[in-house]
């Protein structure tokens, strides 16, 4: 089992220490991903933690609002 993890490692840190152009696009895809996990924090917080202080709760506002949306509008 060890040689083969260490075969792996040994062939992908020789690929990336090879590339040119990609190692530009992994760091441009890292730093992406950074920025996404970070814009992720600040706009998708969790609504029903701050909102509703029991599960009961929360789950009351979930069904509500699944059986609301789901009724056909007359």
């Amino acid at each position: 089992m060890m040689p083969l993890l260490k075969n792996t490692v040994l062939f992908y840190r020789d690929g990336f220490r090879s590339m040119v152009v990609g190692r530009t696009l992994w760091t441009i895809i890292l730093i992406k991903l950074v920025i996404l996990y970070v814009l992720s924090q600040v706009f998708f917080q969790d609504y029903l933690q701050t909102h509703f202080s029991t599960d009961a709760e929360r789950s009351e506002h979930v069904i509500s609002n699944l059986t609301d949306q789901a009724s056909p509008n007359n």
